[in-house]
């Protein structure tokens, strides 16, 4: 096995030693979606941080084996956090039959995580759409020609396939595929 517990760097152990406990009393508020927000918001102003929307997702199959992927946050509020997938991809599917996750947001600059369990539901396919439709023209011919967790024969074929659809596009909208 190779060891890795010397990689810990000497300025993150320095800093561990001279951080307080944290307490209740620092935070922003009680409720947990305020919280969050205070804390999205803190990290979103950090220069350190260049997505503080980044999350990992972690899913698993119907019978427990869990995978993990980073995803960005699209949105949040008091019913949940919401984000985008292709339905077909292994989170999609490990979603569909399993419709529980965790999120886990890590800020390392502000020595700060958040972690997120519950059960997780497609949104309104109305919303999806308008979704889709606000994203660049070239990350929404992205999402048609990536068939996500399928193997592709080299990257060239993306290349192509990505090729033809910007020209078959070009002057039109790209339809939302079903499976997004």
């Amino acid at each position: 096995m190779t060891e890795t517990s010397g990689l810990r760097q000497p300025r993150f152990a320095e800093n561990l030693q001279s951080l307080s406990c944290f307490e209740e009393s620092q935070l922003v508020s009680l409720d947990p979606i305020k919280q969050f927000g205070n804390w999205l918001d803190e990290a979103t102003k950090c220069p350190k941080i260049e997505e503080a929307n980044a999350m990992c997702i972690a899913t698993a199959t119907k019978d427990g084996r869990p995978s993990a992927r980073m995803v960005l946050l699209k949105g949040y509020n008091n019913e949940g956090f919401r984000f985008f997938t292709n339905y077909e991809s292994r989170k999609g599917t490990e979603l569909e039959s399993n419709p529980y996750a965790c999120l886990v947001f890590y800020w390392e600059p502000l020595n700060k995580q958040i972690r997120i369990e519950g059960s997780v539901e497609r949104i309104p396919h109305q919303s999806s759409c308008e979704y889709f439709h606000s994203r660049p023209k070239s990350s929404q011919i992205g999402a048609v020609v990536s068939l996500q967790s399928t193997p592709i024969p080299n990257r060239d074929y993306l290349r192509k396939k990505n090729a033809e659809l910007e020209e078959k596009y070009e002057d039109t909208e790209v339809p939302m595929p079903d499976y997004w």
